[in-house]
């Protein structure tokens, strides 16, 4: 079978199970480690030894098990050695990603072991749990932890070679701290050094989750997957299988062969994902596969029949077909069943859909249909779910609040109680997706008629001039909230990713603000708007909108200090084309966002603060998470943080093709062992600190899609600009320009 057809059976298939992608949330309120996605030391652990004691480590942290695991590609070793007068501890943290449920659920703590050479009880470590992210170093209020319990009273003498279940009720662990212990607030699972018999010991263990004992003979419900199959890409084949419904499911886990007879694990999947992608790093390989369910027990069901695949060298055009065909998944089958609204990241909370992104999203869902991702039709039936459940969500004075409840769509006020109202510069991301699509479904079609209709309502329902506050207001506020009113009193100053939020208000055929607001407003002279742009990025450079310096050989025409992070060229520029915006500080906003990428890339050529992995070909300095939290990383001494952002880059293809390309095939082509997933390349990594993040986010995929598709083909941009009110904004703002 060719590729092309491989692929349009692929999908096709997968038309099948979209939207049913099933909760991430109950999964994470049971696993604390199932595996790491470095294969040296896993990155969300500790330890330290004192004395004469010893404890094996890798940088501190526990170093990753990758030939003895109970699930698939690898486990933690812990090797010690306990003497009198020293001691040692080895911390397993829980993984704190964006919008992780905050709370276990089960009575009894579960993790599994294998020693190779056999380990009597008494000689096996003391277990510590604590509810701080710094194990043992508690400092407030309700952090705690418990009295240290023997693992022998619970493992018993552990056998060689042989993985053993350990179970162990909380009812057994008392608190030593000031503060009574709450096992559904774990932060550590934590081994310490207990009888100090001066012997070296080695220990494998392996997924550790909070649980209820599961129903008995569970596994004797569970059936091979079936309908596995499997389609080559450059350097990974993509493998697939129809859904499983069991609720004795705990996870799919997935062999391959690369001589077509012995099978061997390499992975594992959620519940609800019915999609492995395997990197087998270059072309020209042909492996088979086999798909397991297992039980929360771990007992294995039969293996399905194989599927085989071969990678094959890609030109750019395949790649770049591939790189919008991964990254579209996440808003296709991972977007929240009940709204099709994409969720704010994956895994998170489940609940969780977010306003901004779902615009992006939207845009991506035209490039898929017209890349035959899905069909034109598939597109109209999801944008309708879409729009259905827009019209009916809480709205405020005509905006959508930054985050909503995808199966009520009430407001979920993420950033704390003021947030609970409208977001303006959210809405606008949603209302730019949704102007794309009302002009690429503007068919003749009862169902495509009804659509454009359904969306020049909400379009004309927003009140952008309510948020101005007042009518002598020179700036355009970001929130509203019936109860706080303007409490988050934030007024949009330009340069940065709300330019949007201006062009869209000044189109507005009903609830319009005056298009001089560009100037009094966007681009301000005034002392607040000076002040708010040398406030948030701490330099003089560009505080007054017009920049005019030059960094590494690059004139900035626009923007403050050497640009700020990459997103500022991209999230209004998802479907605004900026080749046709120019005003009195640059003749044109597409060369002006080149030059700061093109600053983006030359400073992690430079490099000043001698992070590990910058380069040429590793670049992309934007806001993401990052190993310490959420960063909004720039060039320069503030926000360089040593983390690079995968879509800084790759959203950055309009403007730095070549660039783009090759800091492309770097991060999947060397690097796509760690890097790509199911959804693409992973959202961010800090290759200094053997960090690669857990999630991927809304806000980052979809750029990568619409911003290749409009250096392709200009689609996206094509369709917006094609909105009349937009074309007549322009007029306006250019008579203006020019006076």
């Amino acid at each position: 079978m060719s590729f092309g057809a491989g692929r349009r059976l692929l999908f096709a298939l997968l038309l099948l199970c979209s939207g049913v992608l099933s909760a991430n949330t109950e999964y994470y309120r049971h696993v604390v480690f199932d595996n790491s996605l470095t294969s040296d030391a896993y990155f969300y652990s500790a330890g330290t030894a004192n004395g004469r004691s010893f404890l094996e480590q890798t940088n501190s942290r526990l170093p990753v098990e990758t030939k003895t695991f109970l699930t698939p590609p690898n486990a933690l070793r812990l090797q010690w050695q306990s003497e009198p007068d020293g001691g040692w501890e080895a911390e397993v943290r829980v993984i704190n990603f964006r919008n992780r449920f905050p709370e276990f659920t089960g009575h009894a703590l579960y993790f599994w072991c294998f020693a190779p050479q056999a380990i009597a009880a008494a000689d096996l470590p003391s277990l510590v749990l604590s509810t701080a992210r710094e194990g043992l170093q508690v400092a407030e209020f309700p952090a705690s932890f418990t009295d240290p319990l023997p693992m022998g009273k619970f493992a018993g003498d552990l056998p060689a070679g042989r993985w053993v279940r350990v179970r162990i009720p909380f009812s057994e662990f008392h608190s030593a701290s000031i503060y009574e212990f709450a096992p559904q607030h774990l932060q550590n699972v934590i081994f310490h050094q207990g009888h100090a018999d001066g012997a070296r010991h080695t220990l494998i263990v392996d997924e550790f989750r909070i649980d209820d004992e599961p129903a008995a003979d569970s596994a004797a419900t569970l059936t091979a997957p079936e309908n596995v199959r499997a389609v080559g890409y450059d350097r990974h084949v993509n493998v697939n299988w129809n859904p499983v419904n069991n609720p004795a499911l705990g996870r799919f886990v997935i062999y391959r062969s690369l001589d077509g007879k012995n099978f061997e694990p390499i992975g594992i999947q959620l519940p609800g994902t019915n999609r492995y992608s395997d990197v087998l790093g270059k072309s020209g390989v042909t492996a088979a596969y086999k798909v397991a369910a297992s039980d929360q027990q771990y007992h294995l069901s039969p293996l399905s029949t194989a599927a085989s695949a071969s990678t094959r060298e890609f030109n750019d055009g395949e790649l770049l077909t591939m790189l919008q065909e991964a990254c579209f998944h996440y808003y296709w089958e991972g977007a929240d069943p009940s709204s099709g609204m994409p969720r704010e990241n994956i895994p998170g909370d489940d609940r969780i859909v977010a306003t901004g992104a779902s615009g992006f999203g939207i845009a991506t869902l035209v490039v898929g249909v017209d890349r035959g991702f899905i069909t034109r039709e598939q597109g109209v039936e999801r944008l309708t779910k879409i729009v259905g459940f827009l019209e009916h969500a809480q709205r405020y004075h005509g905006a959508w609040s930054h985050y909503m409840n995808g199966g009520t769509g009430q407001t979920m006020p993420v950033f704390g109680m003021f947030d609970n109202g409208g977001d303006l510069v959210e809405t606008s991301f949603l209302m730019e997706g949704l102007l794309v699509a009302r002009q690429y479904f503007h068919g003749t079609s009862a169902a495509e008629q009804d659509l454009y209709r359904r969306i020049s309502k909400l379009w004309e329902t927003v009140e952008w001039d309510w948020y101005r506050t007042d009518p002598k207001s020179d700036f355009i506020y970001w929130h509203w909230s019936p109860e706080w009113a303007q409490q988050i009193h934030h007024p949009l100053i330009g340069f940065n990713e709300v330019m949007i939020t201006y062009l869209l208000a000044m189109s507005s055929p009903t609830h319009g603000v005056p298009v001089d607001m560009y100037y009094s407003g966007w681009a301000g002279q005034s002392q607040v708007a000076i002040g708010y742009r040398g406030g948030w990025s701490g330099a003089n450079n560009g505080d007054h909108y017009g920049n005019g310096h030059t960094y590494y050989g690059i004139k900035l025409d626009v923007g403050v200090g050497t640009g700020g992070p990459l997103f500022f060229t991209h999230y209004s520029y998802i479907g605004f084309d900026p080749h046709s915006l120019h005003d009195r500080y640059t003749s044109s906003y597409f060369e002006n966002n080149r030059n700061i990428a093109l600053i983006n890339r030359a400073y992690s050529i430079a490099n000043p603060k001698h992070f590990q992995g910058y380069g040429p070909n590793a670049w992309g300095l934007t806001a993401s998470d990052g190993p310490e939290g959420y960063v909004p990383h720039a060039p320069d001494d503030n926000d360089d943080r040593g983390t690079l952002t995968l879509t800084g880059a790759l959203a950055s293809f309009p403007y730095t093709p070549d660039a783009s390309m090759a800091a492309f095939k770097h991060y999947y082509r060397d690097l796509g062992g760690q890097l790509w997933d199911i959804y693409g390349p992973r959202d961010a990594f800090d290759p200094g600190r053997n960090w690669i993040s857990p999630i991927y986010m809304g806000l980052n995929q979809a750029p990568i899609t619409v911003m290749v598709e409009n250096y392709r083909t200009g689609l996206v941009w094509k369709n917006f600009m094609s909105n009349p009110e937009i074309t007549e904004m322009l007029h306006k703002l250019d008579a203006l320009t020019t006076k």
